[in-house]
């Protein structure tokens, strides 16, 4: 028998990463309890048509949870098949049933419509996260969406947005998300019971002579597992459906690393409006004791990257299974499905924890409205200047000229001087007073209407 141990390399997704939820749908023996699950609902089906007793059902019943990787490895070892050596071990362990266990069954209708089940219960699993950070994203988006911030366009100041309203960004993706994978998770199907290249033909010469047909006999084992199965398949179920799954689970990456790509910025001293909770033994950094690094978004960010990547080897997947099937997906398989979900997992989990105790810092806010606010505001002056029949190309060289110099002053380090040279200009003074230019010039009020559409989005909920 396998031991691990830290001895030895182990995925970091078994003891660093992923929730226990979801590692154990991908544990080993969640795995073969829902092997069994499928042998015995196979077994009830083959009932009906006389192929199976009673007592043989009981007794599978009776053993369904008594999995032996220890044995079930050692038969693996010698046989060289996974599978075979599961249905062995059970076998053992089933004297009577034993010999009916997979009757008719090629591995795949077995491995897949286990993968199925497992999709669906990982999903699932995805699905109550994502809500999870909707209700924590809504939170901010009420708490925020009335506090004026500074806009960035090419990584510079632009105009005033609010900081609910950029929250409102991440949380309209994430209800869009939501609906994607409510689509995924309705169209999980299993292979169903067709055989090795899918015509069931085992099946019709084993029910031949029954009242129960193929078709019959598949769906009593689907509905007995709670999942529909495909129409038509070869050995296995189309490869698209785990594009599909990758596919979501990817764009819900992309959302996250985004977000957390921005907060990272967002966290940088020169900006310095939010930063992560940062607790009070945490260490920044071996080298340099007053770093207080983003290391929660970095996760994220390195973590949505792997699962981005995945989606290509699904595509690969599921093209090149040639014919009715061929082993090029198998072995990846076993990978890129687990941690996937695991990766996905901790990423919503770690951002759902990173927004719920991010401090936001309205000095730094403030200082960045002060320093650039200025500049965003003259849009407002200028459209107000138009409304009073000041020729707008004219308003805008003034602005522009003002804006120039008082810019130089801004990163020469000084205070901004904007308000002070423009309330000095002839042309504007020949339309609005001194105080209505500085009333205009308030950045805080020109922030559109963010408000309402922060409460547009959260009305999407």
């Amino acid at each position: 028998m396998n031991t691990f141990s830290h001895d030895t390399f182990i995925s970091p997704f078994t003891w660093r990463y992923g929730s226990e939820e979801m590692k154990n749908i991908y544990s080993e023996v969640h795995k073969r309890k829902l092997l069994r699950r499928i042998w015995i609902a196979l077994a009830k089906a083959e009932a009906k048509a006389g192929l199976v007793t009673d007592e043989q059902i009981a007794e599978l019943e009776a053993h369904k949870d008594d999995i032996n990787i220890a044995r079930a490895t050692e038969i693996e070892n010698e046989i060289k098949h996974d599978l075979m050596a599961e249905i062995k071990t059970y076998a053992e362990q089933c004297p009577n049933a034993g010999a009916i266990i997979h009757l008719g069954a090629t591995s795949m209708d077995i491995l897949d419509n286990m993968d199925a089940v497992r999709l669906k219960e990982a999903l699932n699993i995805i699905i109550s996260r994502v809500d999870e950070l909707i209700n924590t994203f809504k939170t901010k988006v009420e708490e925020y969406k009335d506090v004026p911030c500074m806009a960035f366009t090419h990584l510079q100041p632009a105009e005033i947005t609010t900081v609910g309203y950029r929250f409102s960004q991440t949380l309209q993706d994430l209800i869009d998300d939501r609906k994607e994978l409510e689509f995924v998770l309705d169209s999980i199907r299993g292979k169903g019971l067709k055989g090795a290249v899918g015509t069931a033909a085992s099946y019709c010469e084993l029910v031949n002579g029954s009242e129960l047909s193929a078709i019959e006999l598949e769906k009593a084992v689907m509905d007995e597992l709670g999942i529909k199965a495909y129409d038509a398949a070869t050995q296995i179920y189309t490869r698209k459906q785990d594009l599909r799954v990758i596919a979501v689970l990817s764009s819900i990456c992309a959302t996250m690393y985004k977000f957390a790509a921005d907060f990272r910025i967002m966290q940088s001293p020169p900006i310095g409006e939010w930063s992560e909770p940062f607790g009070k033994k945490q260490v920044g950094s071996s080298a340099m004791p007053f770093k207080r690094n983003p290391i929660n978004c970095e996760k994220i960010d390195s973590l949505t990257r792997f699962v981005s990547a995945q989606y290509n080897v699904a595509w690969q997947n599921s093209v090149t299974t040639f014919l009715e099937r061929t082993l090029d997906d198998s072995a990846n398989r076993r990978i890129i499905l687990p941690e996937c979900f695991l990766a996905t997992d901790e990423c919503l989990s770690t951002l759902n924890r990173v927004v719920s105790g991010m401090q936001i810092h309205k000095s730094g806010i403030e200082r960045l409205l002060a320093s650039y606010g200025l500049f965003s505001a003259t849009e407002r002056l200028l459209m107000e200047l138009g409304k009073r029949g000041a020729n707008r190309q004219e308003m805008h060289e003034v602005i522009r000229e003002e804006s120039l110099k008082a810019w130089a002053e801004v990163q020469a380090g000084k205070d901004n001087p904007l308000l002070t040279y423009l309330c000095n200009r002839s042309e504007i003074n020949a339309f609005m007073t001194t105080d209505e230019i500085k009333e205009y010039m308030d950045a805080s009020l020109y922030t559109g209407d963010a408000s309402k559409r922060c409460d547009l989005v959260i009305s999407r909920i």
